[in-house]
């Protein structure tokens, strides 16, 4: 055992970790009941893996089904809000993403994200710009994962544009459809890992529409009663929603 300092890493030299086989670390977010359990090095399997668990009254719980929990307080007839899957390890998880836009009073219009990398937000903005031409310079945008979770992989790039073009054109997304994919600096949607999983885990929860990048369709392995749209584009993406 050893100490963690505010920033989260270890104190010290980096002896301890070296010397270990396995460093987990347990992760809780201050304004959620959940706490994650993440390995940071396996010398004996994956670091992808996740554990999810509940903080309640007789102490902690396994989550054995975390999108039920994540998807339990989803708005529905709001613009702005889509719901993706996103995989940690080999468990996708449906996550709710939310956008807001507004008009900045500021001569510096602010990009503000929860749960997703800032950075990534950033491109899409400006993809959104460039290809779509929405007109976005001047409106603070606001992204956020619902439930406090935070997501690495760029699969949740298509949902997160997507999110951002329903509030900004006011729009309500169906209900009943998901959106995943990695999206380009030229506006393409690129093609994600385990597409077969993701969609088996929507239709669980009775959704009945999927947009998935095109180039997923070729070797799909999934047979399931979900209808699967492929969208090469961002623009063909969005086209798919006013269908």
């Amino acid at each position: 055992m050893g100490h963690v300092t505010k920033e989260g890493d270890l104190a010290g030299p980096r002896v301890l970790e070296h010397i270990v086989d396995t460093v987990l670390y347990f992760e809780n977010e201050r304004q959620h009941t959940y706490r994650i359990l993440r390995a940071y090095k396996n010398r004996f399997g994956p670091t992808s893996e996740i554990g999810i668990f509940e903080m309640n009254s007789s102490g902690l719980s396994e989550v054995s089904n975390p999108s039920l929990i994540f998807l339990g307080e989803r708005a529905i007839n709001a613009a702005g809000n889509i719901v993706t899957v996103a995989m940690e390890g080999t468990r996708p998880i449906l996550l709710e993403v939310q956008a807001l836009t507004a008009r900045t009073v500021f001569g510096m219009p602010r990009r503000m994200v929860s749960g997703y990398d800032t950075n990534r937000i950033i491109i899409l903005i400006a993809v959104l710009e460039k290809r779509l031409g929405l007109p976005l310079g001047m409106q603070d945008i606001f992204v956020n994962i619902a439930g406090g979770v935070k997501v690495k992989e760029t699969s949740v790039d298509l949902a997160a544009a997507c999110a951002i073009v329903s509030a900004n054109s006011g729009f309500i997304c169906p209900k009943d459809i998901v959106a995943f994919g990695e999206v380009g600096l030229a506006g393409e949607v690129r093609s994600v890992a385990l597409c077969a999983e993701r969609l088996s885990e929507a239709q669980k929860f009775g959704f009945k529409k999927a947009i998935i990048p095109k180039g997923s369709l070729k070797n799909l392995s999934y047979k399931g009663k979900i209808e699967v749209f492929g969208a090469d584009t961002l623009e063909a993406a969005i086209k798919i929603f006013g269908n």
